[in-house]
């Protein structure tokens, strides 16, 4: 039984370090992009972008996912329009 329960706590502890972050970079061939989860979790609660349940890691592989996500998302916030491609991809 103990050996059960340090497992669970050891995968809970991984998962916690994986979610927890601080940035995630996408490579891309137009240039890649910096995702800092850290500053957004700071600033938002996980649903608004974890929108599956149970939340999962977002999938944000193809332009549309990412467009729909964090476009739509800076534009509605004033954050920027990120109408420039250069805005999120860094070469």
């Amino acid at each position: 039984m103990k050996k059960i329960i340090v497992a669970l706590m050891l995968v809970s502890f991984a998962a916690a370090v994986a979610f927890a972050a601080d940035s995630v970079t996408y490579e891309n061939k137009k240039g890649n992009i910096t995702f800092n989860h850290k500053m957004h979790s700071e600033k938002l609660t996980c649903d608004k972008c974890h929108t599956a349940k149970p939340e999962a890691k977002i999938d944000v592989k193809g332009m549309k996912p990412g467009h729909d996500l964090c476009k739509t998302c800076h534009t509605a916030s004033g954050k920027g329009t990120m109408d420039k491609c250069d805005y999120c991809h860094k070469k």
